[in-house]
């Protein structure tokens, strides 16, 4: 007779996880407001949902960077980024949105196609955006990205399973004359062509920020947080705003403290960078944990282990 404890933990083939973590992430998106930290390799996604964290985002910077390649779609293939996100979302029992950036691909067929790749990996989300990386012509032309954003929006719906779909305008990072009403004008658009989800990074003052979340509504507004704003996650939260992600801030983080502290050893031949660590035995004992977790767990998760607890 099986234990009660086996039955309590009764095992989900792999498309029901996935299912499980999907419903899970569109439920953070109904009411509130989530942050969705953005780890950018196995350790640093396993810390975070140590802490608790409902869900997480992959960071296309964070993951160059770690690789030692620029932030860019011809520097990172689309094979190497889809490896990356199946790592990441293998890692960890939360959902998991995918940084997509443009879909590695121009054409909304091409599009199409390599989201049904990304959703094989498992990810709760995903998110595309409308940059097209040519600093002559910046953005995609609006009808252009439209269909880009209805593509990825069919891939999903053949594919099943209920994977969130999140649209960018990047009206702000590529420094368009007006990028507050031209991101309304997109997003808005995007929304009209499928998006689940609509996202802007770049805004900073609490008024355009609020702006941009009644332009879209009743859909969630994902807010970038790359630096210290002025804003609390409780401010950000009353602004309306539904997701709050950081992208290559943590990665950033964890550059900024590597760098000063080899170029104080370099420059001054003083290992006063190396000061206040945080204890080897800390985090060894931390992955020691995992993974023996990891090792001890012969089945998947059960339903009862994934659900959203820490939102904000």
């Amino acid at each position: 007779m099986a234990s009660s404890t086996q039955q309590r933990v009764a095992p989900l083939n792999t498309k029901e996880l996935w299912a499980v973590r999907r419903g899970a992430f569109r439920a953070l998106h109904e009411k509130g407001c989530f942050v969705i930290p953005n780890p950018w390799d196995v350790g640093s996604a396993r810390y975070l949902q140590h802490l608790g964290f409902s869900a997480l985002a992959t960071t296309s910077a964070g993951f160059a960077f770690s690789e030692g390649l620029p932030d860019s779609d011809l520097a990172v293939t689309r094979n190497r980024s889809l490896a990356h996100i199946a790592e990441i979302t293998a890692a960890v029992d939360l959902p998991v949105n995918a940084d997509f950036a443009s879909a590695y691909a121009v054409e909304p067929r091409d599009v199409a196609d390599n989201i049904s790749l990304c959703v094989a990996t498992g990810v709760a989300g995903l998110s595309i955006e409308d940059a097209t990386g040519d600093h002559a012509k910046p953005l995609y032309d609006l009808p252009f990205a439209v269909e880009r954003v209805r593509a990825a929006r069919q891939a999903i719906d053949r594919a099943g399973g209920g994977v969130l779909l999140t649209a960018r305008a990047e009206c702000y990072h590529v420094g368009q004359p007006d990028p507050f009403r031209e991101t309304v004008r997109r997003l808005q658009a995007y929304a009209q062509a499928g998006a689940d989800v609509l996202f802007a990074p770049g805004p900073q003052k609490a008024e355009e920020i609020k702006g941009l979340v009644d332009a879209v509504k009743p859909k969630p507004f994902n807010l970038l947080v790359a630096r210290d704003i002025g804003l609390s996650v409780d401010d950000i939260a009353a602004l309306g705003v539904r997701r709050i992600s950081v992208g290559g801030a943590l990665a950033l983080a964890a550059w900024t403290g590597f760098i000063r502290a080899v170029k104080t050893l370099k420059s001054d031949g003083s290992f006063a960078g190396l000061t206040n660590l945080v204890p080897y035995a800390e985090i060894n004992d931390f992955f020691s944990a995992e993974l023996d977790r990891h090792q001890g767990a012969k089945l998947p998760l059960s339903v009862s282990q994934v659900k959203p607890d820490a939102s904000c």
